[in-house]
């Protein structure tokens, strides 16, 4: 199949080839749904945790003898029953992970794109035309493609400074290396922007060996 190809200032290019397998296949929401999951679980540090009554400071001696006082029983300060005391069943430190298959992650990343392009929501340019750091020069681009009010991910194969200094300043958008980009990143957009290279890149990297 064939993509249509943009130039910065909004007229049409060439056309690129790209496999069928990538960007035409039927989505499948269930790996979606499970790539999302665990690329948001192994994000959680998992740092959280709370005091048992034998980690909290203090509480060795018994506060008052085992009988003839005429109240309850109590062998620490401590006690979850006591104020300052131990917590019951709390959090503990631990490691959130969800493993998932490579198919899986590729089928999710396969399913968004394929979705994407079926909503229009692919622009693919032949090049960002970007050569010194400048927001405004990617703001007429914004502007060129009418995209401005959108939440943008920007997807390039070659990453360079000027690209980063020209983008970092404007709150809609993503900039990512077209093969790092993960599922949960090109679900979280309302248009993907992608140089020639990066979809090359893209392609080669998801489409069927």
């Amino acid at each position: 199949m064939e993509l249509q190809v943009i130039k910065s200032n909004g007229n049409k290019a060439s056309k690129i080839k790209v496999d069928a397998s990538v960007f035409d296949v039927k989505p499948n929401r269930d790996a979606v749904h499970r790539a999302i999951l665990s690329e948001m679980t192994n994000s959680r540090q998992g740092t959280h945790g709370s005091k048992s009554r034998g980690m909290v400071r203090g509480g060795g001696k018994k506060p008052w003898k085992q009988k003839g006082r005429g109240v309850a029983r109590a062998g620490t300060t401590r006690s979850p029953l006591w104020r300052g005391g131990g917590t019951v069943f709390g959090p503990q430190p631990h490691q959130y992970e969800y493993k998932l298959p490579k198919k899986i992650k590729r089928l999710a990343r396969r399913s968004i794109l394929s979705e994407k392009l079926q909503n229009k929501k692919i622009i693919v340019l032949n090049e960002f035309g970007i050569d010194e750091p400048k927001t405004k020069k990617t703001k007429d681009l914004l502007v060129n493609l009418d995209v401005q009010e959108k939440k943008i991910l920007v997807l390039t194969g070659n990453l360079t400074e000027n690209l980063i200094l020209s983008m970092r300043n404007i709150p809609n958008i993503a900039l990512l290396d077209a093969v790092t980009a993960s599922a949960y990143d090109l679900l979280d957009s309302e248009i993907i922007l992608i140089d020639q290279k990066g979809l090359e890149m893209l392609n080669d990297g998801l489409a069927d060996k």
